[in-house]
């Protein structure tokens, strides 16, 4: 089990960063993500493996003027 922005979320085998926000449905263009308070850069989302227990943060960024 993983805690993604504080709710749980089943882990399972192969879970990446990129494969979480897919399943979240978080498609938004400017997204931070954190993997227990680690900091992912976007190019490293495909690449970044999730771990049972893991704790994630995923933070939409907004612009407006």
């Amino acid at each position: 089990m993983l805690k993604v922005n504080g709710q749980d979320h089943p882990w399972h085998p192969g879970l990446t960063v990129a494969r979480l926000l897919k399943e979240k449905n978080y498609i938004f263009h400017a997204i931070i993500v954190r993997v227990n308070d680690k900091y992912v850069p976007s190019e490293e989302y495909d690449k970044t493996a999730i771990n049972d227990g893991d704790d994630i943060q995923a933070i939409h960024l907004i612009t407006g003027g």
